[in-house]
């Protein structure tokens, strides 16, 4: 998964944030992220997250765990903080041999730390 297809648009990508991954795309708000090489590889493990759940299963777990963290939280930027994936990815961006040994479905180790991360 070295070749990862990046466009840039700050129209797709939400205010608030700089990148997001929807397979088999990484969207940039600014060009000038493209060298970001943590945050390419935080938005990497989250095309690997997408993989291994084909896709739509993703998105669907992915925004139930965002509103269960809302409902728990109160506060938009921890509920997304503390989604399973973001919490795998977040946890192994600064680490470029990470998707090298990660598990299948290792984003739900992350399930039982769902500690507040600021």
């Amino acid at each position: 998964m070295d070749t990862v297809v990046i466009l840039v648009s700050k129209y797709l990508v939400p205010d608030g944030y700089i990148g997001l991954t929807l397979f088999p795309f990484v969207i940039l708000k600014d060009k000038s992220l493209k060298t970001n090489e943590v945050l390419i590889n935080h938005e990497k493990i989250h095309l690997r997250q997408q993989l291994e759940l084909l896709v739509l299963p993703f998105f669907v777990i992915y925004f139930i765990e965002f509103f269960i963290q809302l409902i728990r939280y109160k506060n938009w930027n921890l509920a997304y903080r503390n989604i399973s994936f973001e919490l795998e990815a977040y946890t192994n961006e600064s680490d470029f041999s990470y998707l090298k040994r990660k598990s299948f479905f290792s984003f739900t180790r992350y399930y039982k730390n769902l500690n507040v991360r600021n």
